[in-house]
């Protein structure tokens, strides 16, 4: 384990964690260095009520311990959260969706993180040059055949290279383009997209995140590549005004059975799409002596103003500002 010290702001950052974190979170250093910095080279380990952010490659050490603590504060700031409460029934197929849809989540909460990171020095030339040999050391370059399993991926970390270079991706342009046509294009585009408006808010995250999600399914499909569903198949936190809060269900979720199972149940999954743009905003499990009547039970639900009813399932939600 290296012995690697906190620089101040760093630590101010965990400090801030700290404040909100329902217990103590700390950062250890392991002692690996592969020479270039990856998102999966930091993990978060829980003991009891203590939260452990351990850092196995320390190249970057400094900025990976950031990156990952920057997450997390997010997350106890309030902004949304994907969760997966549905399975098609095959783990395999399970594992795969929630690891894209995961990515993708990182790569929209990526257009707060970076330039935080940046604004405070913590990605400096070193940090983005070992960020551009991650990319290599994660995909390899189009071999001009159709690679459905490798353009997917492709998709993803050039999408989050993107992010992370912002106007400055235009310094390594010819070179992606070279060794990836298709997928950097493609990559250029949702980026445009992913940032049409604001991420800075809860709800702009949000925002942000359901047309990533949609975005690039609409790119599979043009592959002619199954779409992920992500939509459908990650259930991503609300962030709701108080007037929102004050409605009834009916005018803001539509609760529909879904062919998924619930799985926490093993049953099918009723799930709640949010109106205005239709990403899962909750599942649910109706009590079994709903089940003979269920037409009575779901206008009750409906009947409920979205507080109540959140607040009755312990479904979370953010408010939004």
């Amino acid at each position: 384990m290296a012995n690697i010290k906190l620089i101040p702001t760093v630590q101010a950052l965990l400090d801030q964690v700290n404040e909100l974190f329902p217990g103590t979170v700390s950062v250890q250093f392991g002692d690996k260095h592969a020479g270039y910095v990856r998102d999966d080279q930091v993990q978060q380990h829980v003991l009891k009520d203590r939260l452990l952010i351990w850092v196995d490659d320390v190249t970057a050490p400094q900025y990976s311990a950031a990156h990952e603590l920057s997450h997390l504060l997010m997350l106890l700031q309030g902004f949304p959260q994907v969760s997966f409460d549905l399975t098609f029934g095959d783990t395999e197929l399970d594992g795969q969706l929630m690891a894209l849809a995961t990515q993708l989540f990182n790569v929209a909460n990526h257009q707060v993180i970076f330039p935080a990171l940046a604004g405070h020095d913590l990605i400096d030339e070193t940090v983005a040059s070992q960020y551009y040999d991650g990319i290599f050391a994660t995909i390899d370059p189009e071999d001009g055949q159709q690679d459905d399993a490798q353009n997917a991926l492709r998709l993803l970390v050039l999408l989050d290279a993107c992010v992370f270079y912002g106007a400055d991706i235009d310094k390594h342009a010819t070179e992606l383009t070279t060794n990836f046509p298709i997928t950097f294009a493609a990559a250029q585009k949702l980026y445009a997209v992913l940032t049409a408006k604001s991420a800075e808010t809860p709800f702009g995250m949000r925002r942000s995140l359901v047309r990533l999600f949609k975005a690039f399914d609409e790119q599979l499909v043009a592959w002619g590549l199954p779409p992920l569903h992500s939509t459908e198949f990650a259930t991503m936190t609300s962030v709701l005004s108080d007037r929102q809060l004050r409605l009834e269900m009916r005018q803001l979720f539509e609760v529909f059975h879904s062919d998924l199972q619930n799985r926490q149940t093993g049953k099918r999954a009723y799930v709640g799409l949010n109106r205005s743009d239709r990403q899962n905003a909750f599942v649910l499990t109706p009590p079994e002596d709903a089940e003979n009547d269920s037409a009575s039970y779901f206008k009750d639900v409906y009947d409920m103003s979205v507080k109540a009813f959140f607040d009755q399932q312990h479904i979370p939600y953010s408010i939004r500002d």
